[in-house]
């Protein structure tokens, strides 16, 4: 149990015995709780935070050692976009992890296969991208979990083993139900806005500047943003973000090569 969660269970239960033993003090208590309430809410809303739990923003250190970087990409397969990502990857040699949203996986299933067969990495991106995601309850989360877990599995034939919140956006349910999975929590080290920035050379300067390996970067085929031309940022900021890995000499890696499952530590040796 993340060390917040665990004070905040022990805080609701002090305030309630302090409320029932010293009615006096129950404003105080109240007020104690809605703090802790605040407190729990920024933490969700803070995208990189690993208050409510583990949460990966870069790779593990053998990675960074072998300089290698992963590159995200989210809220596909689009039937318009994806493609042309697919094919700027595949002329540049390189591999991705894409972050789909399981109700557009299964409308576009031959998108999502075509990503695998040419090595990369289909995860976890709930099942419809609900914006008010971090809000559900208990139950609300697993459901957009889980179906997303089951769907993405039947299509690939390989079951997730990473999961990104929509916007990054979570609540103190989550961590169990990705727990219970066997999922990790993937957010990101820099991301470049392309879903509402229109220029390209802004997007590609989020994700270069102080770029280093380790870095995990955040692109999206879906809600992708179009530059005044009609085309999608991401085609243009593609390109030259893949020659700048050259460059560096950064190579880029899956979540699914660089990232071991969850529970890998916890598994008995064979």
């Amino acid at each position: 149990m993340p060390p917040m969660i665990g004070a905040s269970i022990a805080l609701h239960a002090l305030a309630a015995a302090a409320a029932v033993a010293a009615p006096s003090t129950a404003w105080w208590a109240l007020g104690a709780v809605m703090t802790n309430h605040a407190a729990l809410t920024a933490a969700g809303l803070w995208p990189k935070s690993a208050l409510l739990g583990p949460n990966t923003t870069r790779l593990p250190p053998a990675a960074v050692a072998r300089c290698q970087i992963a590159l995200t990409i989210d809220d596909g397969p689009d039937p318009e976009v994806t493609p042309a990502v697919l094919d700027l990857l595949a002329e540049h040699g390189v591999r991705a992890t894409f972050f789909c949203i399981a109700e557009r996986a299964a409308a576009n299933p031959g998108l999502v296969r075509q990503m695998v067969s040419a090595g990369h990495s289909v995860q976890n991106h709930s099942h419809d991208h609900r914006h008010h995601f971090s809000l559900l309850g208990p139950r609300g989360v697993a459901d957009e979990i889980g179906r997303a877990q089951g769907l993405i599995a039947g299509i690939t034939g390989i079951a997730p083993h990473c999961f990104r919140a929509p916007a990054g956006l979570r609540n103190p349910l989550l961590d169990p139900v990705l727990h219970r999975l066997g999922l990790n929590l993937v957010s990101w080290t820099r991301r470049g806005f392309d879903t509402r920035e229109r220029d390209a050379a802004r997007v590609l300067g989020r994700l270069t500047k102080g770029l280093a390996a380790g870095d995990i970067l955040l692109l999206h085929d879906g809600h992708a943003r179009r530059a005044a031309s009609g085309r999608p940022v991401v085609l243009d900021a593609l390109p030259p973000l893949l020659r700048g890995l050259a460059e560096r000499q950064l190579v880029p890696v899956t979540l699914a090569d660089a990232l071991p499952p969850r529970h890998a530590a916890l598994a008995p040796p064979k």
